[in-house]
């Protein structure tokens, strides 16, 4: 066995989106901070959020309505306090992020001063919504990036993936089971290397790659959950896969979002003879919370046999339209189209995981010193369905209010003198790559025509028979050759396929983002499906 390097620290953050980045600024005045990117520092789901944050910041708001705008999309599943904790807490703690140099769209824009320009998504009842014109995420990640490349006790690891969480029974030390460290992927050197640390933090997103078409970068591949998963924590909804409405239908683009602050600002959707559709389905029309968008859209795909849907703003000024949303109309002009004068081929694509790792109101999950914010995480925020605008909203919040727990107690907790290194010695390189590419794309395409918008008990047990197949050839394949990056995700993708696909089996109704065939109706009482190791 060689030698691979060991790092320690106070606090390892797998992830470097907007939670793990919060997190890692609010901790770093006290403790030694590492942060794991498993690309730049800055690729990951954050980065491509368009639309922005939503809080209580016009006076005729309040945060209880937030709160039951918040309630009603999640579908009745939504733990109160848990919505009631984030939306009380939205305002400090974006302003956090304004005083950390963030920079929000105002309506007067030459003003120093002056109020936020607000703006509305589906299943808001108020402008709400703080935004960088169309691409909020962006400068979200951008101005946290360079805060924590300044930061004396923040150190960045680019370009490594989590393997493994280390946790003290498994190595065999004695005392309370706890998260000691985890095994990291260094796809530079093409080494495993170990990190120690006092408290690990899960901030590693979602896992909408399990499907062909998603809205997602590559990172977002699972790997919080099925590593927290392994580890022994309990997971719960991930029956809940949100699919964005509107994802641009181009060979070309495959993952370009079309933000729904484009509906919010009056863009209505067409089907191909250029009539409109959605005020058939819900009286908001346009502005109906998410699921119930995609359906429509699906609904009406299959019955036309439609590769597409449209979404025009076309009708509203082209100065208005350039202003608001300067990104995708430059993009769109790129690939040929005019957002200005045009409807815009639209389908949904894979875009949020609503479920995740079961925590407690700072973090916490089931094993001592480990936590799970941001989309990897389940807090009880979104319920069957997330309301636009408060993913962002809920990685500020938990990146302080873990902080808080993190600060209270890390100064008890010893840390191991070193831990086992990882052992290579009886694994070889493969030569049989093309089988993680086939494996791969078989287990995307099945999640996509069997686990989608629309399901039934019999296309989720064949997805389950083909799912436990795959698994059984990875875990082969893992225990005898080399690691790779798409050998990890794909590790991580099928077990959370596995897990999606069991939490759906478990719900016998239609409720927020989960639909099926079988059992079309509503429950009296809505309850979480959880599943323990």
């Amino acid at each position: 066995m060689t030698s691979s390097p060991e790092y320690s620290c106070d606090v390892l953050i797998i992830g470097s989106g907007a939670a793990g980045l919060t997190l890692a600024l609010r901790l770093a005045e006290k403790h030694q901070v590492t942060v794991l990117s498993k690309g730049p520092v800055s690729e990951g789901s954050t980065f491509y959020a368009q639309g922005g944050i939503a809080a209580v910041f016009d006076e005729t708001d309040s945060i209880e309505s937030h709160v039951e705008d918040t309630l009603i999309a999640g579908g009745g599943l939504c733990d109160r306090d848990a919505v009631s904790f984030i939306a009380s807490n939205a305002r400090h703690c974006v302003q956090w992020l304004i005083d950390n140099g963030m920079l929000f769209d105002k309506e007067n824009p030459d003003a120093l001063e002056g109020r936020y320009h607000l703006t509305r998504e589906g299943g808001h009842s108020h402008r709400r919504i703080l935004h960088s014109a169309d691409a909020t995420g962006r400068a979200v990640e951008t101005t946290l990036v360079s805060q924590a490349l300044s930061h004396p006790n923040i150190h960045i690891i680019e370009r490594s993936n989590a393997v493994d969480l280390i946790v003290s029974d498994k190595i065999g030390l004695p005392g309370e089971r706890r998260v000691v460290g985890a095994y990291i992927w260094n796809r530079k050197r093409e080494k495993v290397e170990t990190c120690r640390a006092r408290s690990v933090v899960l901030a590693t997103g979602g896992a909408a790659k399990v499907y062909q078409y998603t809205t997602n970068p590559d990172v977002a591949s699972g790997d919080g959950i099925a590593m927290a998963w392994r580890a022994g924590c309990r997971v719960a909804n991930l029956e809940f896969n949100q699919f964005h409405p509107t994802c641009l239908f181009h060979p070309d683009a495959r993952n370009f979002l079309l933000t729904e602050a484009l509906r919010g600002e009056g863009a209505i959707l067409k089907r191909p003879d250029g009539s409109r559709f959605m005020p058939d389905f819900d009286p908001r029309a346009e502005l109906a919370p998410r699921d119930i968008v995609a359906r429509a859209i699906d609904h009406e795909m299959k019955r036309l046999g439609a590769d597409c849907m449209y979404l025009d703003i076309s009708h509203k000024p082209a100065e208005f339209i350039r202003a608001h949303f300067p990104m995708i109309d430059e993009k769109l002009q790129t690939l040929g189209f005019d957002l200005t004068k045009e409807p815009i081929p639209i389908v949904p694509a894979a875009h949020y995981t609503c479920g995740g790792v079961v925590v407690e109101r700072q973090g916490l999950t089931d094993i001592t010193g480990l936590y799970a914010i941001g989309e990897v995480s389940y807090t009880g925020l979104h319920g069957a369905n997330r309301l636009a605008s408060n993913s962002l909203l809920e990685c500020l919040v938990y990146g302080w209010s873990a902080a808080e727990h993190i600060n209270q107690h890390l100064q008890d907790v010893s840390m191991p003198e070193s831990l086992p290194q990882w052992d290579e010695s009886r694994v070889d390189d493969s030569d049989e790559r093309v089988v993680i590419q086939h494996n791969w794309h078989e287990l995307r395409l099945l999640m996509w025509d069997y686990v989608g918008i629309v399901r039934t008990t019999k296309r989720l047990e064949r997805a389950l028979r083909r799912i436990n197949m795959l698994q059984q050839e990875i875990d082969e394949y893992y225990a005898n050759f080399r690691i790779s990056n798409n050998l990890l995700e794909l590790r991580n993708l099928v077990q959370v396929a596995e897990l999606i696909v069991r939490c759906a089996m478990e719900r016998k109704e239609s409720r927020g983002l989960h639909f099926t065939l079988d059992y079309p109706e509503l429950l009296d009482e809505a309850k979480p499906t959880l599943l323990s190791p």
